[in-house]
């Protein structure tokens, strides 16, 4: 069982910067990514982005967040971070940490734990 607690979550203004984490704890399986999906009320949740532990760290992006956010991950602290800059009142979500299960990386379906979610606003 792998649990996952994010954090970093909040209220910025629109243009700012924030940076949310991960630490994934418990039986962790790196032959799987992470990643990060978010819903806002009334929406289906989304995938953000995702990295993979292993190898070269591959990194995929949602189009409507590439060239302002970036995952990252830090191994010795099973942690994965989404850096979130440039935000936009329509980044305005819960954003939650995800382990993955399957292969695609895009489709909720392939996420086998999710985090609690952490909630993200940003004004204008």
């Amino acid at each position: 069982q792998v649990q996952l607690v994010e954090s970093g979550g909040g209220l910025v203004q629109a243009g700012g910067s924030l940076r949310l984490s991960c630490a994934a704890s418990g039986r962790a399986s790196r032959a799987y990514p992470m990643g990060w999906f978010r819903q806002a009320p009334g929406k289906e949740r989304e995938f953000v982005a995702a990295i993979r532990w292993s190898g070269g760290g591959s990194l995929y992006y949602a189009e409507s967040v590439k060239g302002r956010f970036t995952i990252s991950r830090d191994n010795a602290k099973n942690t994965v971070y989404l850096q979130m800059n440039s935000l936009k009142p329509e980044d305005t979500a819960v954003y939650f940490c995800a382990a993955y299960v399957g292969i695609e990386i895009s489709s909720p379906v392939s996420v086998g734990f999710w985090g609690q979610g952490t909630q993200v606003t940003v004004s204008s």
